[in-house]
């Protein structure tokens, strides 16, 4: 009888799944692997929640972005974060308007459904905080006005390893209102020699015109919901417990990660199984997007960074001490 009731219950990805393929085929017309950014980023917009993008300059962090809002149909735009960018710069302004008599409120590039920012540790931590409210409710208040913002809403921010002169380090708050933070590594050999096939192949054509409409914003919402009724298993939920209770306790880590942590890894979880095509979550979903739930949300303690020990070799070995549910 339960499993004729689990057999009912049963949610039809295929479509989710087909979007999916059909998504990674358009941008895979001008991006040469990066499979796992790629993956993470559709995730992400499953799961509502927003992403981190660190990595050197020309790993095509921000054309990526750029292709997963042509292909959902969705408004792009793009901020340049520098030391003397302002709240309003950001958010927008009130304009007294002569004809009115009055003031209107002009929107700032905030109102999008993708939002890429640009090196975002370049802004003093003022305009940083202007996403605060944004990021965690999906809307800002201005003037003692709230405006709410347009689904999908998702915030794109990007930031370069290498170069700190003039950055300023990210707040721990800030770090965990996103979702994921993805390292974007270079390309290998075979994948770069795919890269200048296809740059001369071009001939400099625009980019973004080869690329077709493939979700709308309503599919979207709808996916999304068929996502938050995926079946998880109570032993998976312990699991996903587990992992991030044992980062509290572990010796190599000043900071563990918060029980928000826990709701992101279960929830982006369910997404990568639904873009899989699967109406349940396993745990090697879990571990797959584990890495870059967590690797943002802790921190090492000063003797391992001395090590030179990284926090994903400490993830990888604080996930291998739980035992994997059968």
């Amino acid at each position: 009888m339960e499993n004729d009731e689990l057999f009912k219950s049963r949610v039809d990805l295929s479509a989710l799944k087909q979007s999916v393929d059909s998504i990674k085929q358009e941008i895979g017309k001008v991006i040469v692997g990066q499979d796992k950014m790629i993956d993470l980023l559709i995730v992400s917009i499953l799961a509502d929640g927003h992403v981190l993008l660190e990595g050197v300059p020309g790993v095509a962090k921000t054309l990526t972005a750029k292709l997963i809002s042509k292909v959902i149909d969705a408004d792009f735009s793009r901020i340049q974060f520098t030391p003397d960018l302002m709240p309003s710069d950001v958010l927008g302004t009130s304009v007294f308007n002569l004809k009115s008599s009055e003031f209107t409120f002009k929107r700032g590039p905030i109102f999008s459904n993708i939002l890429l920012i640009d090196e975002i540790n370049r802004a003093p931590a003022k305009t940083q905080s202007a996403l605060f409210e944004v990021m965690e409710e999906r809307q800002v208040t201005v003037d003692g006005k709230t405006y709410t913002m347009d689904e999908p809403y998702l915030v794109v921010a990007t930031q370069n390893p290498i170069e700190q002169e003039g950055t300023y380090r990210l707040p721990e708050a800030q770090l965990d209102r996103f979702l994921f933070k993805i390292e974007v590594n270079y390309p290998n050999l075979d994948e770069e020699i795919l890269i200048l096939k296809g740059h001369h192949e071009r001939r400099k054509k625009e980019e973004l015109s080869r690329i077709d409409i493939v979700l709308t914003r309503d599919q979207i919402k709808d996916y999304r919901a068929k996502v938050h009724e995926l079946h998880v298993d109570e032993n998976l939920m312990q699991y996903i417990a587990k992992i991030v209770h044992e980062t509290r306790n572990s010796p190599n880590l000043y900071l563990g990660a918060s029980p928000r942590a826990s709701i992101a890894i279960l929830q982006s979880a369910k997404a990568f199984a639904g873009v899989q095509g699967r109406d349940f979550i396993n745990p090697e979903d879990i571990k797959f997007v584990a890495k870059p739930v967590l690797r943002h949300r802790v921190i090492l303690t000063p003797e391992k960074e001395m090590e030179g020990q990284s926090v994903d070799d400490i993830i990888d070995q604080t996930i291998e001490k739980i035992e994997i549910p059968r």
